[in-house]
């Protein structure tokens, strides 16, 4: 993949499902990477949706050689319109490679920077929730969005450190957290499970999927197909729950389908990956019925 050097995961699976495809909107566009593929595998249009402005900006600057069969949107997924039909909707859920990488952004528990998290431009940050939030909805935050199991042990430390002083960093939390629960040596950060609870609700991810997938459903042409890459139980939950739920969905993947082994060893990101997929049916329902 040229570009931006970062590999778009699992994608031979997304190409595989989408090449071809008359429009496909990239709900998550990112560094552009799976808009990139699916451009040379012969899709005629892709839309990206990102509610990142750098990255609608850096998206659109690296697939400017597509001419006007790649145009791109700052915006929420969940509010995207639903206007003419569509032969394909793409989500590659979480956080992007590209946010990750740029410690000002504030999501990475191992490089310092501003205990940011936020997508966008608008809304709390994560240092708003962790110096206001009151202990136990603290602590519940973590376990519900970090199925984190000893989320009453982070909350107790993070409200002690506050006293003393704000938590500004992410290296200042990562400490805290580290000394809250211990390190495992070859184990994985203590801190990742609360990074992702606070990354979560800054963002409201979990609300945005729920309320963006029935539009997504909806703007789908018949034979049209929905795919979707989540990394955490949380976002597959939603997304098995929707499919099996929606009428005017038929599933093509009755297991989520994970990245192959030589992927999982060359991209880490890929190691937690599930991809799940739909095909609008070929007889509409509700009101297109009528």
């Amino acid at each position: 993949m040229g570009g931006s050097g970062h590999e778009p995961v699992m994608v031979a699976e997304v190409r595989e499902l989408l090449a071809g495809r008359g429009t496909v909107v990239d709900m998550t566009l990112g560094a552009g990477g799976h808009a990139e593929a699916l451009l040379e595998a012969g899709v005629e249009r892709i839309v990206g949706v990102d509610r990142d402005p750098d990255a609608v900006r850096e998206a659109t600057e690296r697939l400017a050689r597509f001419g006007d069969r790649f145009s791109a949107v700052s915006a929420r997924f969940s509010t995207m319109p639903v206007g003419n039909r569509v032969d394909g909707v793409l989500y590659d859920l979480g956080v992007s490679s590209m946010q990750l990488d740029r410690p000002e952004r504030g999501f990475s528990y191992r490089h310092p920077g501003p205990l940011d998290m936020r997508m966008g431009p608008e809304g709390d940050s994560a240092m708003d929730l962790v110096n206001s939030l009151p202990e136990t909805e603290l602590a519940d935050l973590i376990y519900r969005y970090g199925e984190e199991r000893r989320s009453r042990r982070v909350a107790a430390a993070i409200v002690r450190a506050r006293s003393r002083q704000p938590i500004r960093t992410t290296t200042e939390l990562a400490r805290v957290v580290a000394g809250a629960l211990g390190a495992r040596p070859g184990g994985p950060h203590p801190a990742r499970r609360t990074f992702q609870a606070l990354r979560i609700a800054v963002n409201r991810e979990l609300e945005e999927l729920a309320a963006s997938l029935p539009r997504a459903a909806s703007s789908l042409a018949p034979g049209g197909r929905v795919v979707v890459i989540s990394y955490h139980s949380l976002e597959d939950r939603i997304v098995k729950r929707f499919f099996l739920e929606e009428p005017s969905l038929d599933i093509l993947t009755k297991k989520p389908i994970r990245p192959s082994a030589a992927e999982a060893t060359r991209n880490p990101r890929a190691r937690s990956a599930r991809l799940r997929a739909a095909e609008r049916g070929s007889e509409t329902v509700g009101e297109d019925a009528a």
